[in-house]
């Protein structure tokens, strides 16, 4: 069997994944306390207005009901109506995905340009100071949460020595990087600690190893033997890992949009659930569990055209 023959295969097991997940969303939702129907009418709503607008959107059907229907418009790429926005989720969901896109690509791109360089950093200077100095720091680096760490560096960079706008995301291409340096830094740092403990374990193995014994028996310099054969071996380990954080960083997108009031779906979801606007919750968590299922796709394939040697 092709060992490329997974990515036929591979979506049919996902199907189950995102039913659980759709369901699981769907009874957590009703269980926030609070009226949909009269949060948005207010406290001074009449039994009538509010009978009506649970009548408008469904939600005086019994659950197994509001379930099938909530199922049935997913099949035909539908998440509803939105009770607070009065629009369609799905359109709803495209004006905020960008920005939560963008700080994710951009947090992933930090966090591979601060871990690499440290672990190769460490790994050749294995047992010294400058090694010992970098594990200190990554271990510290993951017991710091990110809404803290987004707060330090908030009044550091944007409070203190005004370099970075606190909050927003801007309209030109340079104000949006500006406003994503921040929430991309915050979760870099936190993403980058992790990553470095494994490539830096992964490296001193591959230091070790008898392909790089080999390399430097045949007169190749220890600086070719770690970049060429090294280093790429090393990375395969860490693309699973970072595929885990990348899942791991989409749902943490709701605390950083939320501390620097980033446009996102992170932010919507929070408004959602606040406002009780059951059909954008169940929206953007299926965007959310959709995009995770995709990342581990992707890094699947990445691991097999990266080793040969990894059948899946």
């Amino acid at each position: 069997m092709h060992r490329y023959s997974f990515i036929l295969t591979r979506p049919l097991q996902f199907v189950p994944v995102v039913f659980g997940v759709s369901l699981i969303t769907f009874i957590l939702v009703r269980m926030i306390p609070g009226d949909p129907a009269r949060v948005l009418l207010g406290a001074r709503a009449t039994p009538t207005a509010i009978a009506n607008i649970r009548a408008q959107y469904g939600l005086d059907e019994p659950i197994w009901l509001q379930y099938f229907y909530f199922l049935r418009n997913l099949a035909h790429g539908e998440m509803g109506m939105s009770i607070v926005y009065r629009i369609d989720v799905l359109r709803l969901i495209g004006t905020r995905i960008e920005p939560t896109f963008a700080l994710v690509l951009c947090s992933v791109v930090l966090s591979i340009l601060i871990a690499v360089p440290l672990a190769a950093l460490a790994a050749r200077n294995q047992g010294r100071p400058v090694d010992h100095a970098i594990r200190i720091v990554s271990t510290f680096g993951i017991g710091f949460p990110p809404f803290w760490l987004g707060l330090m560096l908030m009044m550091l960079l944007a409070v203190r020595f005004p370099i970075f706008p606190v909050s927003g995301y801007g309209d030109t291409l340079g104000e949006k990087l500006a406003h994503l340096a921040l929430p991309s830094l915050t979760i870099a740092l936190s993403l980058s600690t992790v990553l470095l403990r494994s490539l830096r374990s992964a490296m001193v193995d591959w230091l070790k190893s008898d392909v790089a014994t080999a390399a430097r028996a045949r007169g190749m310099p220890e600086r070719i033997v770690f970049w060429r054969h090294v280093l790429p071996n090393a990375i395969v380990p860490s693309i699973n890992l970072l595929a885990v954080n990348i899942g791991w960083l989409i749902g943490g997108t709701v605390v950083i949009e939320t501390i620097f009031a980033l446009p996102g779906m992170g932010q919507l979801l929070v408004r959602a659930i606040f406002s009780r606007d059951y059909m954008v919750v169940q929206g953007v968590a299926m965007v959310f569990a959709c995009a995770t299922v995709l990342v581990n796709f992707l890094a699947d394939i990445a691991t097999v055209a990266a080793d040969p040697r990894v059948k899946l």
